[in-house]
C-alpha cells in the first residue's frame, strides 16, 4: 500500500514555490539599457555619485516594470519614482540638518505614512515601499551633492526606463510590423487574452476545472481593464484603433456573463461554443475583421446569451464605435477610508515599528563603530522595508528568500568583484543584474539576489569598497526585526487587512445582487458592479491565500476566511446566472431562489465561524428571501438587499 508523500507546511512550500511562464525578452532589454548606461555616463562625466542616483532610481523602476500595456506603465512606474523622489529629497535633508532621535522619529511616521498608503493597492504599495526606501538612503549615504539635485536625478533614472518602455517595441508589436500593432500592443493582447478565457471557460463547463477557469477570466478582465484604463491625452478614446479596442473590450462583458451562467449550470456545453471567442481573440490580435462566427444551440437561457453576445460582439468588431470600460473609480474619500481603516492601520503600525527599530538600531551600530571604514547605515532600515511587505509573500517566506537571497548575492558578488577590472568590470555587472531583474522577479530570493548584486556594484563605483559581508549582517538582523513586529500584537483586531478586504468583497456582492434584482434590465451598471463584485473578491482571496501561508501563530487569525470568501464566489457565480436568466425569462427559476436562500443561510454561518458576523459589516441582509421570491413572480422592485 503506497502511502501518500507528506506536504511540506505552507509556509515552507510557499518560499520553494516560484513563478513560470516565458522571458520577457523586451524588459530584458530595457534593463539592459538602464542601470548601466546611466551609471557609465555619470562615470564618463566625472560625476560618479549622480552617476549611482540616476542608476537606482532606474533599477527600483525595474523591479516594477511588469508586463501590460504602455499606457498602464506610466502609473506603475511613474508614480513610486515620484515617492522615491520625494522621499530621497526629505531624507537628504533630515540626515543632515537633524538629530539620531529626531531622524528616527522622522522615518517612523513616514514608515507609518507608507504603510497606510500601501494597503489601497499594488501601485500604492510600490509608492509606500520607494518612499521609504528612498528616504533611507538619503539620510544614510549622505552624497555630496545638494538634496534636489539627487531627486532630480533619481527621478531621471526612473524617466529614462519609463522612456524606454513607452518607445522600444516589443516582441509581437515587431513581429506585426504594424504602427498600431506597435502602439496598442499590449492592449490588444490583454482584450484577446479575455476572449481566449471565455472560451477556456465554455470548454471546462461542467468540469471540475471551471472554477479556476473562471477565476482565470476574473484575471484576464481586470488585466484588460488596467491596460485600457491608463493615463491619456484626452479624456475619450482619441483614435479610431483605441475605440475599436474599447468596443471589443465591451462587447467581451456579455460573454463572460453567458459563460460564467453556463458554467455555473455544471453542465458541459457544445464544443463548437467556444469557437466563437477564440476566432474573435484572432480578430483582435491581428486587427482584422472577425469573419463568419459559428451559432451556438440556443437550447437554454445562458446558450442564448452566449449567442446573442456573439452577435453583438461581430457588430461591435465592424462597427469600432468605442465602449465604456466598466471600471468603477474610487474618489478620494474612498481611498482615505482605506488608508485609515482597520487593514492601513495594522500595516502602518507594523511598517512604522520595523522601518523606526531598524533604523534608530543602524544609528547605533553605526555611532558604536560596527560599521568600521564604512559610515553608511541605510542597508538595515532598506531591508526592514521590502521585508514587511505582505504582498510580496508570508512574512517567513520573505524572510528566508531575504537572508538566501542576500547571502548569494553578496558571495557572488566577492567573487566577480575580486576578478573584474575597476569600474568598467562592475559597470557591466550592473548591467547585467538590471537584464536579470524581470527573470529574476519571479521569486524573491532570486530577486534579492540579483539587486544585492546590483548594489554592491553601484556602491563600489561609488567608493565604499569591501561591503559584501557587513551587508550580509545588516540584513539578517533586519530579519530578526521584522519577525518580531510582525508577531506583535496591534491596537483593533488581528488580521485587519484580510478582515478589510473580504468585507469589501462582500459589500462589493451584495450590491451586485441588489442590482440585479432590483434592475435587472439595466446592463451598463450591472456589468460594472460585476467587474468590482470579481476584482475584489479576487484581491481578497490573494490575501487569505497569503495569510494561510504564515506560522501558525498568525495563519490562525484568519481561520475560516477563505470559506467565507469560497461562498461569496458562488454567491457572485449564481447572481450573474441570476442575471443571465432573467433577461431571457423575466424571472427566477426554483434552481436560482434556492440556491441564493442556500448561499445566504451558508455565507451567515460561515461568517459567525470565522468571526466575521452575520454579513458584511455586521449589517444583516434584509428582506433577500423576500426579494428573491418576488424575482420569482416576475416582480421587480426590491427596497433593500443589506
Amino acid at each position: 500500500m503506497n502511502r501518500p508523500a507528506p506536504r511540506l507546511p505552507p509556509w515552507i512550500a510557499h518560499a520553494l514555490s516560484a513563478q513560470r511562464g516565458p522571458v520577457p525578452w523586451s524588459a530584458v532589454v530595457r534593463g539592459a539599457l538602464a542601470a548601466g548606461p546611466l551609471l557609465l555616463a555619470g562615470v564618463l562625466a566625472g560625476r560618479t555619485s549622480l552617476g549611482v542616483v540616476a542608476a537606482l532610481g532606474a533599477m527600483l523602476a525595474g523591479v516594477n516594470d511588469r508586463p501590460g500595456s504602455r499606457r498602464a506603465s506610466v502609473g506603475r512606474l511613474g508614480l513610486p519614482a515620484l515617492a522615491g523622489a520625494a522621499g530621497l529629497l526629505a531624507g537628504s535633508y533630515a540626515g543632515r540638518h537633524t538629530g539620531a532621535v529626531t531622524l528616527t522619529l522622522l522615518l517612523t511616521l513616514l514608515g507609518l505614512l507608507g504603510g497606510a498608503v500601501s494597503a489601497v493597492g499594488p501601485v500604492a504599495s510600490a509608492v509606500g515601499t520607494q518612499l521609504l526606501v528612498t528616504s533611507a538612503l538619503g539620510a544614510g549615504m549622505m552624497l555630496p551633492e545638494p538634496g534636489w539635485e539627487s531627486a532630480l536625478l533619481y527621478l531621471a533614472g526612473a524617466g529614462w526606463l519609463l522612456g524606454l518602455r513607452l518607445l522600444l517595441p516589443t516582441p509581437s508589436s515587431a513581429a506585426r510590423g504594424a504602427r498600431l500593432g506597435y502602439r496598442f500592443d499590449g492592449e490588444r493582447a490583454a482584450v484577446a487574452g479575455v476572449y481566449e478565457a471565455v472560451a477556456a471557460l465554455l470548454d471546462a463547463a461542467g468540469t471540475p476545472g471551471a472554477t479556476a477557469r473562471r477565476a482565470a477570466l476574473t484575471a484576464a478582465l481586470d488585466q484588460a481593464q488596467d491596460a485600457l484604463a491608463g493615463p491619456r491625452l484626452r479624456r475619450h478614446a482619441g483614435s479610431a484603433a483605441e475605440r475599436r479596442l474599447h468596443a471589443q473590450y465591451a462587447a467581451a462583458l456579455p460573454l463572460a456573463e453567458a459563460a460564467t451562467a453556463l458554467a455555473w449550470a455544471e453542465r458541459p456545453v457544445p464544443a463548437r461554443a467556444g469557437e466563437g471567442p477564440r476566432r474573435l481573440a484572432v480578430a483582435v490580435r491581428a486587427g482584422a475583421p472577425t469573419g463568419p462566427l459559428p451559432a451556438p444551440a440556443r437550447t437554454v437561457p445562458a446558450l442564448r446569451a452566449l449567442d446573442d453576445a456573439l452577435l453583438r460582439a461581430a457588430e461591435a468588431f465592424d462597427s469600432g464605435e468605442g465602449g465604456r470600460l466598466h471600471t468603477r473609480r474610487r474618489g478620494a474619500r474612498a481611498l482615505l477610508r482605506i488608508v485609515l481603516g482597520a487593514g492601513g492601520r495594522e500595516y502602518g503600525f507594523r511598517v512604522a515599528a520595523s522601518f523606526g527599530a531598524s533604523a534608530a538600531l543602524a544609528q547605533a551600530l553605526h555611532r558604536t563603530g560596527w560599521y568600521g571604514p564604512h559610515p553608511h547605515w541605510y542597508w538595515l532600515p532598506a531591508t526592514a522595508v521590502f521585508l514587511v511587505k505582505p504582498d510580496l509573500g508570508p512574512l517567513v517566506s520573505r524572510v528566508l528568500s531575504r537572508a538566501a537571497g542576500t547571502v548569494l548575492g553578496a558571495l557572488v558578488f566577492a567573487g566577480v568583484a575580486a576578478v573584474v577590472p575597476r569600474p568598467g568590470g562592475l559597470i557591466a555587472v550592473v548591467a547585467l543584474c538590471g537584464a536579470l531583474i524581470p527573470v529574476a522577479a519571479r521569486h524573491f530570493a532570486a530577486l534579492t539576489a540579483v539587486i544585492t548584486a546590483l548594489v554592491l556594484a553601484l556602491l563600489m563605483v561609488g567608493g565604499e569598497p569591501g561591503a559584501s559581508w557587513n551587508r550580509i549582517g545588516e540584513t539578517l538582523l533586519a530579519c530578526a526585526l521584522v519577525l518580531i513586529a510582525g508577531h506583535l500584537p496591534v491596537p483593533g483586531e488581528r488580521a485587519g487587512g484580510v478582515r478589510a478586504r473580504l468585507t469589501v468583497a462582500a459589500d462589493a456582492a451584495y450590491t451586485y445582487l441588489a442590482h440585479v434584482l432590483d434592475e435587472p434590465g439595466e446592463r451598463a451598471r450591472r456589468w460594472t458592479l460585476r467587474r468590482d463584485a470579481y476584482r475584489t473578491l479576487a484581491e481578497a482571496q490573494a490575501a487569505i491565500g497569503r495569510a494561510a501561508a504564515e506560522l501558525p501563530a498568525l495563519a490562525r487569525h484568519t481561520e475560516g476566511t477563505a470559506e467565507v470568501a469560497a461562498t461569496l464566489e458562488r454567491l457572485v457565480d449564481t447572481t450573474t446566472a441570476c442575471a443571465v436568466h432573467l433577461d431571457d425569462t423575466g424571472s427566477l427559476d426554483l434552481r436560482h431562489r434556492e440556491r441564493l436562500e442556500q448561499l445566504f443561510t451558508e455565507l451567515a454561518a460561515r461568517r459567525r465561524r470565522a468571526g466575521l458576523g452575520t454579513a458584511d459589516g455586521g449589517r444583516t441582509p434584509e428582506g433577500v428571501s423576500g426579494a428573491i421570491s418576488r424575482a420569482g413572480r416576475k416582480e421587480t422592485g426590491v427596497t433593500q438587499i443589506r
